[in-house]
This record gives C-alpha cells, structure tokens and sequence, in this order.
C-alpha cells in the first residue's frame, strides 16, 4: 500500500536529496472476547499459512505487523490493544508484544533521527 508508494517515490529520487525516509506504522485493535478468539479459517482458493491456523486476530496483527518491518515496507511497527470499557484509575491499553511497544517505536524514531 502505502509504503510501497513512498519507497518508489523515494528510490526514483523524488525526494531529491532527503535521507532515507522513517515509515511507521501503528496498530490499535480493540480488546475483546472476538479480538482473543481463534479465528475460523477458510481455504477456498489457497492455504493458509500455519502461523495463521489457529489464533486469533490479535495473534494475527501482531505477526501482520512483524512482518511489515521484516519485508522492509516499514521501519518500525507498533502494536497496541485498548478495552471499550475502562476505569479512570487504570490505564486503557496493553501492549501484548514487547518488541512491538510504543517505545520501541520511539526509539526507532528517535535513532532514526539523530545523526
């Protein structure tokens, strides 16, 4: 999608000069029964892969988004979860993946931009 789109840009060199871009990508899936549950799979047209078999979706986009920054269509990715409900008290959001945490995403930011 859209990475594709400023990598092309970027290797044509319609950035001139500019350094290699930062590309992030940021995930929030909200936090329920459906996002834990194994999702059911279908193989009309192809196999699936098995790292996708029985999981969830919040298993899914964890891989989905590990995958991103591994292929090299993002320079990092970060992954969060959120329940609708929520107290005052009590922050309303997790982290499931520790290499996938808001910081990591900062600290690549900020690595990125530090000469």
């Amino acid at each position: 999608g859209s990475s594709v789109d400023i990598w092309t840009a970027y290797r044509e060199g319609q950035f001139q000069t500019m350094p290699r871009p930062f590309i992030g990508y940021l995930l929030l899936l909200e936090d329920s029964e459906k996002a834990r549950s194994a999702v059911k799979v279908r193989e009309r047209h192809f196999s699936v892969r098995t790292e996708f078999t029985s999981v969830s979706y919040m298993e899914r986009y964890e891989l989905f988004c590990r995958k991103l920054v591994l292929e090299g269509c993002y320079t990092a990715a970060g992954f969060l979860t959120a329940a609708r409900e929520h107290s005052e008290a009590e922050p309303n959001f997790s982290e499931p993946a520790p290499d996938l945490t808001i910081a990591r995403f900062v600290e690549e930011l900020v690595r990125h931009a530090t000469p």
